[in-house]
């Protein structure tokens, strides 16, 4: 029989081939190992339903009889199913019964080996039954049982099934990110305009969460009307009457202004109608950098937080922009832990070409941090998106580069380019993702109606930490 450990038959080239019940000997075995991983739990929970904490939870199972996250019984007998129907008596198996007994329990990490004996052999039905015993690494038994199956009469010799590639769609970054914001206080946020029940359940669920204490900016009979029409409990926010949207914008930006909020928030007006009272000289809430977008993405096939700028503000920024736009990147990145953000300049080539402006700005840029114009960060580009993304990439057209393959903060050439970027990630991968505006003198969320609830609660808590940040001088995210 084939060899304990062996895959499931997966290689290229492979084959299976099945033991007809004629040829099946009593005493004939078969076996195999696998080693259970977090993986292979969160896939038999996804497919069997089972959620059950004692799997998954490693702060409940902390408390539980084993006192450690322990694999599903079933999974284990799921390796018995994998040898009767893959190797012995294999292809065209039917099971009949089953009977199990569980010794002990698996941890992750454990090796466990199948195998399965032949006992009994019933000619009129085509009947086996064998004795099933699963052991671990330290050859303990975790369990043992039996097993009837219905044995093929036909010799089956065929290219083995190819099956899929499985990847772990996760959403935990953004868990960790919340997770920052636990011993901060709520940060006092201006809601402009949450005149519509997305907006105003995305002010209320922060609250509820502890991550900001909201203000709510505009006519008050309508916000109530919307409450109570939305079963949202309001009663214990301030509010701040404002008789419509811009007016709402305005009040929303002199509340910031004044300091009796750290952060503002959008509510259902337009992004416009509020940046344009951000901006204002006299009134908004400009410093000496421009005021700039950047979108946390997690993205389930990139191992780490990814910043792209700029795909909200700056439409088509000049080199001078994009200086305060790649400067807002790095201190937020550093505000999020990262301790030397590394910067993938992007442009369509990753070579200079003066007929690609972008290019050229990709190379002034570099020079500038080289210089000390742009600080804190490693910065390289131009970048093609794939060579700043992927290190294979990067080495199959000769790239030596700091960033590529690694890079925190990915500069997009325009806000076209940015925008659609960010959209592809987050409806063709997958991408968990957050916003915030910066250069202003407190953050700015900017949350839109197709966010979910998540999306919502990950931009205030990164406003949240860039408002703690700009509490300490020394990791304030702009120039006063």
């Amino acid at each position: 029989m084939r060899a304990s450990g062996e895959a499931f038959g997966n290689g290229i080239g492979a084959v299976v081939e099945n033991v007809t019940f004629d040829e099946i000997r009593i005493g004939q075995t078969a076996s195999l190992s696998r080693q259970l991983t977090l993986m292979d739990v969160e896939l038999f929970a996804t497919v069997s339903g089972n959620i059950n904490p004692a799997h998954l939870d490693p702060k409940f199972a902390a408390d539980s009889r084993f006192q450690k996250v322990i694999g599903p019984g079933m999974w284990t007998a799921s390796l018995i199913s994998g040898v009767l129907g893959t190797y012995l008596p294999g292809a065209g198996s039917l099971y009949a019964g089953q009977s199990l007994q569980f010794r002990r329990p698996v941890g992750l990490g454990d090796i466990i080996t199948a195998t399965v004996t032949v006992t009994e052999k019933r000619p009129e039905k085509n009947l086996v039954v064998f004795d099933c015993v699963c052991t671990n690494q330290d050859g303990e038994i975790v369990l043992l049982g039996t097993a009837e199956v219905i044995a093929p009469t036909q010799k089956v010799i065929r290219p083995a099934h190819e099956l899929p590639q499985i990847q772990m769609i996760r959403h935990d970054k953004h868990d960790a990110l919340l997770a920052k914001c636990d011993e901060l206080p709520p940060v006092v946020t201006a809601v402009a305009y949450p005149c519509d029940a997305s907006s105003l359940q995305g002010a209320v669920e922060a609250a509820e969460a502890g991550l900001i204490e909201p203000i709510l900016v505009g006519p008050e009979a309508l916000i109530r009307k919307v409450a109570a029409a939305n079963g949202l409990d309001i009663a214990r926010y301030r509010m701040v009457d404002a008789a419509h949207s811009r007016a709402a914008a305005a009040a929303a930006v002199a509340l910031a202004r004044t300091g009796e909020a750290e952060a503002v928030m959008k509510g259902s007006l337009h992004t416009d109608e509020l940046m344009g009272e951000v901006v204002k000289k006299e009134t908004g809430l400009r410093t000496a950098s421009r005021i700039s977008h950047v979108f946390l993405m997690n993205v389930p096939t990139y191992s780490k937080t990814l910043l792209i700028t700029d795909a909200a503000i700056n439409i088509y920024p000049t080199l001078e922009d994009k200086v305060h736009i790649v400067q807002n990147a790095i201190d937020l990145a550093k505000v999020l832990g990262v301790a030397t953000p590394r910067v993938a300049i992007l442009s369509a080539v990753e070579t200079i070409n003066p007929k690609i402006n972008t290019t050229l700005e990709a190379a002034a840029l570099c020079k500038m941090a080289d210089r000390g114009q742009i600080t804190g960060g490693i910065l390289d580009g131009p970048l093609a998106f794939d060579n700043a993304i992927s290190a294979e990439a990067a080495r199959t057209k000769g790239i030596v580069s700091p960033v590529a393959g690694q890079p925190d903060i990915l500069l997009a050439p325009d806000l076209e380019a940015g925008n659609m970027l960010v959209k592809q990630l987050s409806f063709l991968a997958n991408a968990d993702l957050a916003g915030i505006v910066l250069g202003a003198k407190v953050p700015v969320i900017l949350t839109s109606r197709a966010d979910n609830v998540r999306a919502r609660l990950a931009s205030c808590a990164v406003a949240s930490l860039v408002a703690a940040a700009k509490r300490q001088p020394k990791l304030a995210l702009a120039a006063e």
